[in-house]
């Protein structure tokens, strides 16, 4: 672990590091696509916040604060835009032999939301199946909370900066870390970009963004400001999260906290929320620690944004 700087907490790097979270990812180089999946504890409670205007998710409903379930078996980040929320079929399957998911009877129904990037425009055209998302969760299952950072899993497709056209922007990618406070509040976050904004560090620097004549990366809001860029087509960028926690929380407060994760999506990526983008972020309590939701959703922001910046570099 090293020292996350000015937040009083340590970092650790490509993982989610929170007590019975494992992570499963598949990876298609050769057509530019793949899957990560998050696999949480039994009895874990979740929440998702949309806030992109072109969302490509699924089951994202359940987690609603007033609605019965109270949080997922697994979330699934996935290339292939909606084609590749198939992916979650697979995972179900495996699940439930797994002997996860709520009880209906005689019959188990892991629950398993997704969110989406487009990547098709990147490789082949080819999406996600059902398969990929039945590998990534037997890889969840032995139990890894170690991430491949950069273009692999759901951000294999990846790319960032498409403000000046496809043939100007850069890889995009995974990215993951977690933030440990000397308590032993964990918040983790695993984010995958393929936003049309740029990236930029804390300073303002930009480590990713729409590639100009020179080949400097550049911010993409004074090319929107100046009529120099286009801001695109709907669907074809987003940057999609996912945060957990040992702190216990109940929806409600999940819900708040995957809220102002947001706010880290908006400092590490200019401009975000976009009518193009489908920026989604879920937000998992999976432990018994007491913490107030506001301390979490700080640390969650803190989180995000670090990832979507590991995830380019």
């Amino acid at each position: 672990m090293g020292y996350a700087d000015g937040l009083g907490c340590s970092i650790e790097g490509g993982a989610l590091d929170v007590p019975s979270v494992s992570i499963g990812c598949v990876t298609h180089d050769d057509v530019k696509t793949g899957v990560t999946l998050i696999l949480f504890p039994p009895g874990s409670c979740g929440a998702v916040d949309v806030a992109g205007g072109a969302p490509a998710t699924r089951e994202t409903e359940v987690l609603r604060p007033e609605n019965l379930v109270p949080g997922p078996d697994a979330v699934l980040l996935t290339g292939g835009s909606a084609y590749g929320l198939r992916a979650a079929d697979g995972a179900m399957q495996v699940l439930a032999q797994a002997g996860r998911g709520v009880s209906v009877g005689a019959v188990r129904v892991p629950i398993v939301p997704a969110a989406a990037i487009f990547d098709l425009g990147v490789g082949a055209a080819v999406a996600p199946s059902a398969e990929d998302g039945a590998t990534a969760a037997r890889f969840a299952l032995e139990g890894s909370c170690a991430l491949p950072e950069g273009r692999f899993g759901a951000g294999c497709g990846a790319t960032v900066g498409k403000a000046l056209g496809a043939e100007h922007a850069m890889h995009g990618g995974q990215g993951a870390v977690t933030l440990v406070a000397p308590d032993g509040l964990r918040v983790g976050a695993v984010a995958v970009v393929n936003a049309l904004g740029s990236v930029v560090a804390k300073d303002g620097t930009v480590l990713a963004g729409p590639l100009g004549a020179g080949g400097a990366a550049l911010r993409t809001t004074p090319l929107l400001a100046i009529g120099e860029a286009s801001p695109g087509q709907p669907g074809e960028a987003t940057t999609i999260a996912c945060v957990a926690t040992n702190a216990r929380l109940q929806k409600s407060e999940l819900q708040r906290v995957a809220r102002m994760a947001h706010d880290g999506l908006g400092q590490a990526v200019e401009p975000a929320h976009t009518l193009f983008d489908g920026d989604t972020i879920f937000c998992i309590s999976c432990g018994d620690l007491p913490a107030d939701p506001s301390r979490v959703g700080a640390l969650a922001a803190a989180a995000v944004a670090e990832a979507i910046r590991r995830a380019v570099l």
